[in-house]
């Protein structure tokens, strides 16, 4: 997780992004927020038994860099993926020091770096642009500018998952900027606004390889995907799994959804609205670690 700096909804990803909204306050005050909202967010997760790596953004240009998740994935089998961003204050947000820090501690075999195909005009804002589905070995992407097809199709190839694309629009008819917003894939459920999906056969097909594995199917209102419950997250504890969301996405998720999801996970909401209003949530907030540790790591995550 990236601590930010100048935390602020980032006018260069406004036009294609619906789910930001400004803020009467002023930008100290919302960057303060920010910072308040992450290190409850943080303490939060890791008083629940999750380890978190903490990084500090330490640029003023790099409004979005709370989102990581959109510029680097960890897979199984040590592999990491670094992704070309589509708006150029994005692509300010890679850094060495994590990629070290994951080479250090984590069992990484090899690191493939797309973002050169910036220079071509190419996008895919990792986990943001793809929902994978670690179980059955698809990633779930919703067509935009930020999931190129070309460089869907190389990544799929490179790390040996199935494409599902589908065309997604929200109640507006304006299209979804990132697959994460309207899906979210769990080991035992998996969250997803089916009617976002234009094409009714590639609805019912999707419904379907979504619950293959035995998954429960939860279907999300166009009012739920507003209140970001579909931009949550599973995660790993000690005690068993946990399902992190903004205290926002719980409040529109009813009892029976919520029901759903704790017979397998228990549901951890973190306070996060002024981060909310850059366009992302709890997911998006989140690289997750699917990388074998080193036998040899000792101490703590650098700051």
């Amino acid at each position: 997780m990236i601590r930010p700096n100048r935390f602020h909804p980032n006018p260069e990803t406004a036009a294609d992004n619906r789910f930001q909204s400004q803020s009467a306050v002023s930008a100290d005050e919302i960057a303060e927020n920010a910072w308040r909202e992450f290190d409850g967010a943080v303490a939060r997760l890791q008083a629940e038994g999750v380890q978190v790596h903490v990084f500090q953004d330490t640029r003023d240009d790099t409004p979005d860099a709370v989102f990581p998740n959109n510029w680097f994935s960890t897979h199984p089998g040590g592999h990491v993926a670094v992704y070309p961003m589509f708006v150029p204050s994005r692509r300010r947000e890679r850094r060495g020091d994590v990629i070290d820090m994951l080479k250090d501690q984590y069992r990484v075999q090899v690191v493939t770096d797309y973002s050169g195909l910036e220079q071509d005009g190419l996008a895919l804002e990792g986990t943001g642009a793809m929902v994978i589905d670690h179980i059955g070995r698809i990633a779930y992407v919703a067509r935009s500018h930020r999931a190129d097809p070309i460089l869907l199709e190389r990544f799929c190839t490179n790390f040996g998952y199935e494409p599902m694309v589908f065309d997604a629009v929200d109640e507006d008819g304006a299209p979804v900027y990132h697959t994460n917003v309207v899906m979210t894939i769990g080991t035992h459920f998996a969250m997803i606004s089916l009617d976002v999906i234009e094409n009714n056969t590639r609805r019912a097909e999707i419904a379907e390889r979504l619950a293959e594995p035995g998954r429960d199917v939860i279907d999300l209102s166009h009012h739920q995907i507003a209140e970001f419950a579909g931009n949550a997250i599973e995660l790993s504890t000690p005690s068993g799994l946990i399902t992190a969301m903004s205290s926002r996405a719980l409040a529109a998720l009813d009892k029976g959804q919520t029901g759903v999801i704790e017979r397998s996970t228990r549901i951890i909401p973190l306070d996060i609205p002024t981060i909310e209003a850059a366009g992302g949530s709890v997911r998006c907030m989140i690289a997750g670690l699917h990388l074998a540790k080193r036998n040899s790591t000792l101490g703590k995550a650098p700051k």
